[in-house]
């Protein structure tokens, strides 16, 4: 029996970054001589152990064979014939495809060290095809390294595309692969090469309707509004913002997509279009109701928020009880996070100062400071006090002049 620690964890370490999961391939064994050495069976669909001591897995070399559609479509076959490289065969990129015995030497068959020294995701096989998941996890890793996606791979993510396959990839795999390009250091890349292979349109065509319809930008007219979410993307992930920020700045502006063409180049009206498509893009892909509620906020409400400078007392107000600052103050940092990220990223304007975020705190702390318990003594009760506690917030950021 022979153990080779396989996949990410070698790629990393010749990468020398962190290791966070280690999995390992057991060659010339069977379940169960794993058994006998007190390894837990986990694996349903193939043969995967848990480790005794560190619950790591370990799963026994084996082969696929597509036998049906889509990312599950397949038969595996696990024997003590299977060998090493017939293992590493099946996996998707040559980045991924190389092992590590326990004296530390590298088994790489398939040229994975190379494509590392010079950044290129390449396919291992030809059998790449047969996962359409690959296309998805080719975009993630491109988002993840920054490499550039081989040529002839390109070809192959077109082919799955074209092929109709990408729509037997269950929501929440498709959320998964999403959610992981959204928290990588190149987000923007995940879209991008999605939209080289054609697979956008596919898989989020709310997204990938937005390139080509015109921005409106006064700065730089020739960015349309599917080029400002990528650079929005790029500034989101440059001002380290979290997930749930990053995901608000990839949607906010899908509204621009349904745009009556009569009305162009105007988008009146697209911040409550967006809603809806928000709304049925998180349910298509079951995206947690954290990321929902901010995004819905930030398509709905931003507009306004780059009016700050503007808005009147009784409308700066208004908006703030319409987001629920005054309950929701971390959630309200994020909302003006996302509002910032996206008036900013924008061609020449990244380092821009935003101040309209910065009047809107100041406004919450002046609306903050207003007593409802002296408007209760007085007498004022259920729709009465809701209103007079409106006026006096008027009256103190009028009397503020903030």
């Amino acid at each position: 029996m022979e153990v080779y620690q396989v996949g990410g964890a070698v790629r990393d370490h010749l990468l020398g970054r962190e290791i966070k999961d280690r999995d390992w391939v057991v060659v010339g064994a069977t379940g169960e001589d794993l058994s006998n050495r007190g390894y837990k069976k986990v694996g349903a669909d193939f043969p995967v152990f848990l480790h005794p001591d560190t619950a790591e897995e370990y799963a026994l070399a084996r082969t696929e064979r597509k036998s049906g559609p889509g990312y599950k479509g397949f038969e595996t076959t696990s024997s003590l014939d299977v060998t090493l490289e017939q293992d590493l065969a099946r996996r998707d990129l040559t980045i991924n495809a190389m092992a590590m015995r326990p004296d530390g030497a590298i088994v790489d068959p398939y040229g994975g060290q190379a494509d590392l020294k010079r950044g290129v995701l390449r396919h291992v096989t030809g059998a790449f095809v047969e996962d359409p998941v690959r296309v998805l996890r080719t975009a993630r890793f491109a988002s993840r390294f920054d490499f550039l996606i081989a040529s002839e791979t390109l070809i192959l993510m077109r082919e799955i595309a074209d092929s109709g396959e990408l729509s037997s990839l269950i929501p929440e795999r498709v959320w998964s692969e999403l959610r992981g390009a959204l928290n990588e250091n190149h987000p923007a890349r995940f879209l991008e090469e999605l939209r080289n292979c054609g697979a956008n349109r596919e898989v989020f065509p709310e997204i990938d309707r937005l390139f080509g319809v015109p921005q409106t930008e006064k700065y730089h007219p020739e960015i349309d509004t599917g080029e400002h979410i990528l650079l929005a993307l790029k500034q989101a992930a440059r001002r380290n913002a979290d997930e749930t920020i990053r995901f608000s700045v990839l949607v906010h502006d899908l509204g621009k997509g349904t745009t009556p063409a009569e009305i162009l180049p105007s988008h009146h009206g697209h911040e409550e279009r967006g809603v809806a498509l928000i709304d049925e893009f998180c349910k298509r892909l079951r995206v947690p109701r954290e990321h929902r509620d901010l995004a819905i906020l930030v398509s709905r409400f931003h507009s306004k928020v780059h009016r700050a400078e503007e808005l009147k007392p009784a409308t700066m107000v208004k908006l703030l009880q319409d987001i629920d600052a005054l309950r929701r103050r971390e959630r309200f940092d994020a909302f003006l996070q996302a509002c910032t990220i996206d008036a900013t990223g924008r061609l020449g304007l990244q380092d821009r100062d935003y101040s309209q975020a910065e009047r809107l705190r100041r406004a919450l702390t002046i609306v903050q400071g207003v007593d409802s318990a002296k408007l209760v003594e007085q007498g004022f009760e259920g729709e009465a006090l809701a209103s007079a506690l409106f006026d006096a917030r008027v009256e103190a950021l009028t009397l503020s002049g903030n």
